[in-house]
């Protein structure tokens, strides 16, 4: 995907995936779903061994490109120097983001995960991030340590930002409706699409109730 054609994430299902999965099977399901209303596509930083990264990262982009769905890199922003990812999608904030600007030398999308504390917003703020998500919703496996984000604070930072913002962690088709009273872009989903027997079958259901909160809050 060339720097002309970034699409910033901007609503949807934001998928994140885990190269600790077999590999045959990733590159499968990723397959299946990558056109039925995949926004955007994250490589998370949770490689068994570093031999094949790379190559992994590459597989990856082969099935995404295609579609024009752009694929970030999580954390590991070094390797957008050598491969042409649409983005970089950061835990917390960079030392110094205009110096990773400086070696990456061209553009390319910036997200960043936020919890309760509203400082990490305020940061996506000042260095004009392209979106922010929000993690964890709800108890989750995948979320690993990530604390769980109250209402509230979504609906400050909402308050104080306008581009997109996903909501991640643990959600699942059926505790979806009970975000319904955030204003929120998208959700971002690992397990609940990658560990499905038939990711297309939960997608199309996380899809519909999305479309039923925002049908919900358009109304109100």
């Amino acid at each position: 995907m060339n720097a002309s054609e970034l699409t910033i994430p901007h609503g949807g299902i934001y998928l994140i995936i885990d190269p600790a999965m077999e590999e045959a099977i990733l590159l499968q399901k990723l397959s299946v779903i990558i056109n039925k209303g995949i926004s955007a596509v994250q490589i998370w930083d949770h490689f068994p061994n570093e031999k094949n990264v790379k190559q992994l990262i590459l597989n990856i982009q082969a099935i995404c490109e295609p579609h024009q769905v752009p694929l970030l890199m999580n954390n590991r922003w070094e390797y957008l120097q050598d491969i042409k990812l649409a983005g970089v999608h950061f835990d917390d904030p960079p030392d110094s983001l205009p110096d990773i600007q400086k070696k990456i030398n061209r553009k390319f999308i910036v997200g960043l995960t936020c919890g309760n504390d509203l400082r990490k917003v305020e940061w996506a703020l000042s260095n004009d991030i392209d979106y922010i998500s929000f993690c964890s919703m709800f108890p989750s496996p995948s979320a690993g340590v990530c604390e769980i984000v109250t209402h509230e604070t979504v609906q400050k930072a909402r308050m104080m930002f306008k581009k997109p913002i996903f909501l991640a962690g643990g959600i699942r088709p059926n505790n979806l409706m009970a975000l319904s009273d955030l204003d929120f872009d998208g959700i971002a989903v690992i397990s609940g699409l990658m560990y499905a027997d038939e990711p297309d079958k939960v997608l199309i259901d996380y899809l519909k109730n999305l479309k039923k909160i925002k049908d919900e809050n358009r109304n109100h």
